[in-house]
């Protein structure tokens, strides 16, 4: 019977993983418009008793994303008064969505990895996550490892797509 050899694990191929980037904590989105008026109609003497009144601290280290849910046009100092008073509790607040978190987390961790270490490597972007990593994660890492590397495939190894080769 022949031996079984792990030809990837035997090759020069670099795996670039986004999920060993993620940043771990809750995720929470605060949602204002259960704090406008029928939804739509921000009352600031109304909004500033409801803001007094919410218990912040149980986004103690929660990364929060400060939302409307409605299409209530409403003024830009809501958002910043709401942060105001998440800002001492949380990790990070952002104005958007949970997807806006992650793509911040991502943009802001992408930004401090020395790529260097993928100088003329070929290099597989792993596709498959159990994490969020959203897809912008991919786009801002593809343009860093091209700029090092030798080639770039995304996927796994035994089925990855080819990406980039460099000239």
């Amino acid at each position: 019977m022949d031996e079984i050899i792990n030809k990837v694990a035997n090759s020069s191929l670099e795996v670039f993983d986004l999920e060993d980037y993620y940043i771990p904590g809750i995720r929470t989105q605060i949602d204002l418009a259960p704090w406008l008026y029928e939804g739509f109609i921000l009352k600031e003497k109304e909004f500033r008793e409801t803001l007094k009144n919410h218990n912040w601290e149980q986004y103690q280290d929660h990364f929060v994303a400060i939302h409307c849910s409605t299409d209530a046009i409403l003024p830009a100092w809501a958002v910043i008064l709401v942060t105001v008073q998440v800002a001492p509790f949380a990790k990070k607040v952002i104005s958007g969505s949970i997807e806006d978190i992650e793509t911040i987390l991502y943009t802001e961790i992408l930004s401090t990895i020395d790529y260097s270490v993928y100088q003329d490597k070929p290099v597989i972007l792993k596709g498959c996550s159990k994490k969020p990593v959203p897809q912008i994660a991919y786009v801002l890492a593809v343009q860093k490892l091209q700029k090092y590397a030798k080639s770039i495939l995304f996927g796994e190894a035994c089925s990855a797509v080819p990406l980039y080769k460099r000239r």
